[in-house]
């Protein structure tokens, strides 16, 4: 931005599995919740168009700073597999919302059973729409975690 700045507040919120607003057919399990709002914790300080991939309250990788939340994801899940982690049954966290549902179809083929995001895409449908026709359980937030 030539001759501009700019200026973002502080993001203090922190969701709770409570927060989290089921969407899809498929409620998240327990385990899944758990790893929900740990996930979200790690994408709340990532660089924007950041996508978290954890499992057993542990992070499997990253895709951050990307010009798409689909390379982000691409590049979540290599990095995931190039650490050796299996990603069946693993959750993803995005820190806005999909605006459309190829990010989701990725991560489903990849083996990600659960997403947190925040929702908010004219497009949300579709996301949702995809998850519940696999199996796939997805929450809504509310709050974007937008880091520049």
């Amino acid at each position: 931005m030539l001759g501009g700045i700019l200026w973002q507040q502080r993001d203090g919120s922190t969701e709770s599995a409570q927060d989290m607003k089921p969407v899809t057919s498929r409620i998240p399990l327990p385990e899944e919740f758990d790893d929900l709002v740990f996930a979200t914790i790690i994408v709340k300080h990532s660089k924007y168009n950041a996508i978290v991939i954890a499992r057993n309250r542990q992070l499997c990788a990253s895709g951050i700073g990307q010009t798409s939340r689909v390379d982000a994801m691409k590049q979540a899940i290599e990095k995931a597999r190039t650490f050796g982690f299996d990603l069946k049954g693993a959750v993803m966290a995005s820190d806005a919302f999909f605006p459309f549902a190829d990010s989701v179809e990725i991560a489903h083929k990849a083996g990600i059973t659960a997403i947190v995001q925040p929702g908010g895409s004219v497009r949300d449908q579709d996301s949702i729409d995809y998850c519940s026709s696999n199996d796939v359980a997805m929450v809504f937030t509310g709050i974007r975690h937008v880091k520049h």
